[in-house]
């Protein structure tokens, strides 16, 4: 099954996927938690964020911190896998690729977001994609903020239509948006 959870800044969307996961899989099966965000060097606040999310998770996870998604999805696939966070990765992709000036986006950031699609959609075990949702909020002033939510929203959506489920966290509560099933 895979699943997209999304929700705003600190709404506990993480901590409702690492949860969701759990509930799938026998007690003590192994997942892989893949991180594509920054690590939090150099930046006090974003590595205490980074610390949190790592107490928290069991001893018997495995955390693989790497940018290249599909590839990681690819390389195992019997691995029942955690993604925390799109909006990183999708960060990270636009860096890469020089993505945030220009009218539109890239090819080379267009290839990215396809390969990791098509990783999601081909992936066999169970999947958790948390992404943060930026559609709730007033229109980022900036055209770099415009590009970041225009493009999350696009992929958002298109995550969400690979999914057999997703969820909105608000304030720690899971709104079903796309129950199993439907």
């Amino acid at each position: 099954m895979r699943t997209l959870v999304l929700g705003g800044i600190r709404s506990g969307k993480s901590r409702w996927a690492e949860g969701a996961i759990t509930e799938a899989l026998p007690a003590g099966q192994p997942v892989c938690y893949l991180a594509p965000g920054p690590t939090g060097s150099g930046d006090a606040d974003w590595a205490h964020r980074v610390a949190e999310h790592r107490n928290r998770r069991p001893a018997h996870w495995s955390t693989v911190e790497s940018h290249d998604v599909a590839t990681q999805l690819r390389n195992s696939p019997d691995t029942p896998t955690l993604v925390d966070d799109l909006g990183s990765w999708l960060t990270g992709t636009l860096d890469r690729h020089d993505g945030w000036d220009g009218g539109s986006v890239s090819a080379p950031v267009r290839e990215t977001i396809e390969a990791m699609l098509a990783a999601v959609s081909d992936f066999p075990s169970t999947l958790v994609l948390v992404s943060p949702e930026v559609g709730l909020a007033v229109v980022p002033a900036t055209a770099s903020g415009r590009r970041f939510a225009d493009e999350l929203g696009s992929l958002n959506q298109r995550v969400a239509q690979l999914c057999d489920r997703v969820v909105l966290v608000v304030a720690g509560q899971a709104v079903p948006i796309k129950p199993p099933g439907t």
